[in-house]
């Protein structure tokens, strides 16, 4: 008997998670579960992550979370619970699998399209580091960290588990046409990576043209693995091709702790009516039960699950309206009823159970994600953020005044167009403009010499934010400006 920890979520969470408990407990599933206190009534009560210590304490010693969704308060400068349990635990895996259903209508399903999509989504990183500053009084500045670890832990998840599950073709979604340095470097590793698996078809495709070949061909794509920001947009546009949120299961896989729940909201305008369709939340639970081994009962209850829905039987938000629908409970019992039988299309195979208890990691210090590090690392600049409302001219005059014998000043740019030495007076400036200064033919340069620089700089300028210049091997490591 494994044990589980089960955090039941705000406003639909406790009927959804009751339901699919009910569904587990009749089909014998040999599982303990530790409730644990999470979500916004634990916001409310004080602990800013939105999570008591001994909650925290419990998952880790568990591994494995079982969640409803969580609602993060409004207003209150707290961050989300969701994204704050995935990141502390390091859960950099978000794998979705969306699926025709058969008895949930959608475009595609009535034109004879099947759909079985797996998103890989990076999970930790990108712009869910919610680093954020303000410049100016207009100017917000959010930081974008795509690392080179991070991004080899979650493809190669993704390469494995396409390997394991028979797929054929794994597709990686990016912007590094735009992002050249971000979202180049999970173009890099992902390539980096395909080598080893030569049995799958593996290739990429810029994000905007795949979400436009997902909603005209889903069917064309098998497993697509993306950074976080854009996997998140891309994987809910998926939910939206077989019915919605509604629909959408969701494991959040790492090393020592894995996470299955929910993604659709709290619902609070429903709660406690006792009419939310459970089906994603079971979904995710399948995912967890293979995850543990439990192979013939997540087989037997999703086919039952399957069943009932071919057959017509349906909850409020989906199916045919001119039938009854089901509340929560009803419709729980009536997956119930259909244990032991076989859905028409695509049944799942009774695979053996394998057990698998998770591992309990006592860990004494936080892990370490490091690469090896390039030889003839060099600083050759700096770029400095300022705030001004000058014309750029009159800008670069006094950056020309400050600059020492060593740098010579390169470019300024404004809200990432080059202003000068050439620009347009067509170019709409804001209050704070990018200076590069590198050295006279590249030599390397100190940090205190650019310290020097900087107190030159500020004389003259508040300076908001700066960054280093670095080549690796001769190598820059550091985009230009637009029209540079």
């Amino acid at each position: 008997m494994t044990k589980i920890a089960v955090a039941k979520g705000d406003g639909i969470g406790p009927e959804l998670m009751d339901a699919v408990l009910t569904i587990f407990k009749a089909a014998d599933v040999p599982l303990e579960y530790e409730f644990v206190e999470m979500g916004k009534w634990v916001f409310d009560k004080g602990y800013s992550n939105g999570m008591t210590p001994a909650a925290q304490e419990t998952i880790e010693s568990l591994g494995i979370l079982f969640k409803g969704p969580m609602e993060t308060p409004k207003g209150k400068g707290v961050k989300s619970v969701n994204v704050t349990a995935r990141k502390t635990w390091n859960t950099y895996a978000n794998k979705r699998t969306f699926q025709t259903l058969h008895g949930v209508d959608t475009v595609f399903s009535k034109a004879g399209i099947p759909i079985d999509i797996t998103i890989v989504r990076e999970n930790i990183e990108d712009t869910y580091g919610g680093i954020e500053h303000m410049l100016t009084h207009d100017v917000a500045l959010g930081r974008r960290f795509i690392t080179r670890p991070g991004s080899m832990q979650l493809i190669k998840y993704a390469f494995e588990m396409a390997k394991k599950e028979g797929a054929k073709r794994i597709t990686c979604g990016h912007k590094s046409n735009i992002m050249k340095m971000t979202d180049g470097l999970f173009l890099e590793v992902f390539y980096k990576v395909a080598k080893e698996y030569p049995e799958l078809n593996a290739d990429d495709v810029i994000v905007d043209d795949l979400c436009m070949k997902l909603v005209s061909r889903p069917d064309l794509f098998d497993v697509v693995v993306l950074t976080n920001l854009q996997g998140d947009i891309v994987s809910d546009l998926c939910a939206g091709l077989v019915g919605g949120l509604g629909f959408a299961p969701s494991a959040n896989i790492g090393d020592h702790i894995c996470i299955f729940e929910a993604v659709h909201g709290t619902a609070p305008d429903i709660a406690g009516k006792n009419i939310a369709n459970p089906t994603a939340l079971l979904l995710s639970g399948f995912g967890m039960l293979r995850h543990l081994g439990l192979m013939e009962k997540s087989a037997m209850i999703e086919n039952a699950l399957l069943y009932t829905l071919e057959s017509g039987v349906h909850t409020g938000d989906f199916g045919d309206r001119s039938t009854p629908s089901l509340n929560t409970t009803e419709f729980a019992t009536a997956i119930i009823n259909n244990f032991g039988k076989l859905p028409i299309h695509h049944p799942k195979p009774a695979i053996p159970n394998h057990y698998v208890t998770p591992t309990h990691f006592m860990l004494n210090k936080n892990p370490m994600l490091e690469s090896k590090e390039m030889e003839n690392e060099e600083i050759i600049g700096v770029d400095m953020f300022i705030e001004s409302n000058e014309q750029p001219q009159i800008i670069a005059d006094k950056c020309l005044k400050h600059t020492l014998d060593i740098f010579k000043l390169v470019n300024i740019s404004n809200r990432g167009t080059q202003v000068w030495p050439k620009g347009s007076v067509f170019t709409n400036l804001v209050n704070q403009y990018h200076i590069r200064f590198e050295s006279i033919g590249e030599i390397p340069v100190t940090q205190i010499e650019i310290l020097e620089l900087y107190k030159r700089m500020i004389q003259d300028y508040k300076v908001c934010s700066t960054e280093l210049l670095n080549t690796w091997d001769g190598k820059k490591t550091y985009s230009l400006s637009q029209g540079q």
